[in-house]
């Protein structure tokens, strides 16, 4: 298993938006995040800052491979049209990235 962290920006005006959405989160997103072995998924806001805080545990053997299905499933496209508008990369993400990943420094069980 492995613990994975990032961060994005919420625009403010979109944060009843953006917990609505996840209040009412579709199940056929629940379930292609659970079949790309994704575990433990939790959304954190900060305000004022107004950042978005994810963390999971992957429990799978090709992150990559599991995120490209992910990133391919029609309906999670569909989620991600109303989702995305409501985030603000942040200017020091990595090409390629729009959640930016985060380094675990320390855990402690």
């Amino acid at each position: 298993m492995e613990r994975m962290a990032m961060v994005i920006g919420i625009k403010p005006e979109k944060i009843p938006e953006y917990k609505e959405l996840h209040a009412n989160c579709w199940p056929e997103i629940l379930d292609r995040i659970s079949r790309s072995n994704i575990r433990n998924y939790s959304i954190y806001l900060r305000e004022p800052e107004n950042l978005l805080f994810g963390y999971w545990e992957y429990h799978g053997t090709d992150f990559e491979a599991d995120a490209a299905k992910i990133a391919a499933d029609p309906k999670t496209q569909e989620w991600w049209k109303l989702t995305d508008p409501c985030q603000e990369g942040l200017e020091s993400r990595a090409d390629g990235e729009w959640w930016a990943m985060m380094e675990e420094v320390f855990h402690h069980d």
